[in-house]
C-alpha cells in the first residue's frame, strides 16, 4: 500500500530515509530550510558521499516518487506520515539539544491533517516522543519513535536490508501503520514502548563502541606480551557468542554517532541517578587510543618542525564525513607537538585546520615526510607503490593505525613499521 510521507530535514538520515522510502514505492516529499540545498537536490545532486544514494535519489525524482520542497510547512499538509530527521547536536554536558526537534514540531502542527502520524527518526533521548507530542499540541496526532540504524558508507543497504526495524508507541494502531511502511523489507519488526525504542539506539551504539574500545585495549595487551592482535581477534571471533564484527583494532572510534551517543547515554543514565562508569571507561580508552597512535609516531621520528603524512581523513572508509574523525584528532595532537600534517583522502578534498594541508594525491602527501600514518581503512591504500612512497619520504617510517598495509613488504623496502597490537 502506497503512503504519502513527508521528511523534515535532508541531512544524512533524512535524505537516506526519504530516498529509500521512495524506493519502496511510497510518495515522498523531503523538506529543508536551505534554498541552495533544495535546488541541488531537485537536480539529483547529493551533498554527501554515500554508496548508492545518488542513484536512488535520481530514480525517485525520475519516477515522480521523490520530490523536494523548501520549508517543512510546504511538505506536510497532505502527508500520512511525517518523519522528523532534524539535527540533535550535543551539548557540553553530553545531552542532546532538542531545539530543532521542538521547533520543527511547532512549525508543522497547524498544517497536519487529523490522524497524520509524526515519527521521530532522529536520535533523541528518552522521553522525546512525549516532548514532540507537547510541542505539537495536537491530541489527534500520534507520535511514534522509529530510530535509525544506518552506518555511513552502507546506509542505503542498511535501510533496505536492515537487521531489524524498531517502532516505539503507546498507540498500537499507529505503530502498526508505521510497520506497514516497511512491507517488502525482510527484517524482524519490533514494536515496543517509546522509551524502550529510544533507549535501543543508544544502547546499540554504546555496545559497539565498547566492543571497539575493548579491541584496542586487547591490542595494547598484545603489544605488551608480544602477541599478534590479528590472530588473537580471529580466535575470539570464531566464538559465535562474540563474532568477528567490530573486532578490528584502529586509531580509535569517531563519526557522527558513536561519540555523541556514548556521551548521551552517560548523561541519560546520570539524569536517572545511575553512574554508567563502564561507559565512561569506554570513552576514556578511546581517548587514550588517540594518544597511543601519536606516541607511536614519536617513537619512530622527531616530528617537531617536520612533516607527517596522513592517509585518510574521514572517520572511516566509504564516507566523506570528518565529524569526530580519529584521523583529525590525531592530526591535531601531532600539530600541537610541532608537526605539519599533509593529508590525503579519496573522499575529502578540503579542510580548514591550521597546520593541516590537504592534497589530492596519496604520493603528494608523502613527499618530504618523516613518517606516514595510515588513519582510514580505504582499500585504495593497499595498492600504493611502496617504492615510490619510500623514495619521496624524508625517512621511511610507517605507523599503520589500521593494520592495512603489508608489513613484510614495507620492511623489505627498509621501512620502520609500527602497527596496532602487533610487532
Amino acid at each position: 500500500m502506497t503512503s504519502t510521507i513527508a521528511v523534515v530535514g535532508t541531512g544524512y538520515v533524512g535524505l537516506t530515509t526519504g530516498a529509500c522510502f521512495s524506493k519502496l514505492g511510497h510518495d515522498v516529499i523531503c523538506a529543508d530550510i536551505v534554498p541552495e540545498k533544495i535546488d541541488s537536490l531537485k537536480r539529483g545532486e547529493i551533498p554527501i558521499h554515500e554508496a548508492g544514494l545518488e542513484e536512488i535519489v535520481r530514480e525517485g525524482i525520475d519516477s515522480g516518487k521523490l520530490t523536494f520542497v523548501l520549508g517543512a510547512e510546504n511538505a506536510v499538509s497532505n502527508a500520512d506520515f511525517v518523519y522528523l530527521c532534524v539535527p540533535t547536536p550535543q551539548g557540553a554536558d553530553g545531552s542532546a539539544d532538542l531545539t530543532y526537534l521542538q521547533a520543527a514540531a511547532r512549525q508543522i502542527s497547524a498544517k497536519l491533517q487529523p490522524g497524520t502520524i509524526v515519527v521521530n527518526k532522529s536520535t533523541v533521548p528518552v522521553g522525546s516522543t512525549h516532548l514532540v507530542e507537547r510541542a505539537l499540541g495536537r491530541s489527534d496526532i500520534p507520535v511514534v519513535s522509529n530510530p535509525e540504524f544506518l552506518r555511513e558508507g552502507t546506509a542505503v543497504d542498511d535501510f533496505l536490508n536492515p537487521d531489524r526495524v524498531v517502532i516505539g508507541s503507546d498507540d498500537q494502531a499507529a505503530a502498526g501503520r508505521v510497520a506497514a511502511l516497511y512491507l517488502g523489507v525482510r527484517a524482524p519488526i519490533m514494536v515496543t514502548d517509546p522509551a524502550s525504542a529510544e533507549t535501543c539506539k543508544y544502547a546499540a551504539n554504546a555496545f559497539l563502541a565498547t566492543k571497539l574500545s575493548f579491541t584496542n585495549a586487547i591490542a595494547a595487551v598484545c603489544e605488551a606480551v608480544g602477541a599478534d592482535v590479528n590472530d588473537v581477534l580471529l580466535g575470539m571471533g570464531y566464538d559465535h557468542r562474540i563474532g568477528h564484527e567490530f573486532l578490528r583494532p584502529g586509531p580509535g572510534w569517531g563519526g557522527s554517532c558513536f561519540p555523541k551517543d556514548a556521551k548521551a547515554i552517560i548523561s541519560i543514565a546520570e539524569d536517572a541517578g545511575y553512574d554508567f562508569s563502564l561507559m565512561r571507561g569506554v570513552v576514556a580508552v578511546n581517548e587514550e587510543q588517540f594518544e597511543r597512535i601519536v606516541r607511536k609516531v614519536e617513537s619512530v621520528a622527531d616530528i617537531d618542525g617536520a612533516t607527517v603524512a596522513m592517509l585518510g581523513l574521514a572517520f572511516k572508509a566509504g564516507t566523506d564525513d570528518v565529524r569526530e574523525s580519529p584521523s583529525l584528532e590525531i592530526a591535531r595532537r601531532l600539530i600541537a607537538k610541532g608537526a605539519t600534517v599533509c593529508g590525503y583522502d579519496p573522499a575529502v578534498k578540503s579542510l580548514n585546520m591550521e597546520g593541516l594541508e590537504v592534497v589530492d594525491d596519496a604520493y603528494a602527501a608523502c613527499e618530504g615526510a618523516v613518517a606516514l600514518v595510515v588513519a582510514t581503512e580505504w582499500d585504495d591504500f593497499k595498492w600504493l607503490d611502496l617504492d615510490k612512497i619510500g623514495d619521496s619520504m624524508a625517512a621511511r617510517n610507517v605507523v599503520d593505525a589500521r593494520n592495512l598495509l603489508d608489513r613484510g613488504a614495507l620492511r623489505r623496502r627498509g621501512f620502520t613499521y609500527q602497527g596496532v597490537g602487533r610487532s
